[in-house]
């Protein structure tokens, strides 16, 4: 008896769910993987402490990725933008400026080509690296 009441139930229940209408489709969009979320999380380490020195008054650099003057007016010639430094406090803001210099680069290059040229970003490429492991 408590078989037949459980099997009811059920028969009930899934007659009251129906599909989509005919030709309607359901899609779910995805957040998607971002292959520099690492790197990003490493350079925002090295370049801020996580956000902890958001302006460095000896390079005049803010935000979480340490942004200089120069960077805005090469990034603002190159998408047509017209942003000033004080702007790229902002996290997301500065991450999408990142990602536009780092695009279709590898870790090492992107990296490196973020701190800037030189014998140099050898030395910020292992900084970025320890927090990459």
């Amino acid at each position: 008896m408590k078989r037949m009441i459980a099997i009811f139930i059920t028969t009930m229940y899934f007659s009251i769910l129906t599909a989509p209408p005919n030709g309607a489709e359901v899609v779910f969009e995805s957040e998607g993987v971002n292959f520099y979320e690492p790197l990003i999380k490493a350079v925002v380490m090295v370049e801020s402490n996580n956000g902890k020195y958001l302006y460095n008054a000896k390079e005049n650099a803010v935000g979480w990725f340490q942004i200089r003057t120069v960077r805005v007016i090469h990034y603002n010639q190159l998408t047509g933008s017209n942003y000033v430094l004080n702007d790229f406090y902002d996290y997301d803001l500065s991450r999408e400026m990142f990602l536009f210099y780092a695009s279709g680069k590898d870790y090492e290059t992107a990296a490196k080509n973020w701190n800037g040229s030189g014998p140099m970003t050898n030395d910020y490429w292992k900084r970025v690296q320890k927090h990459l492991n």
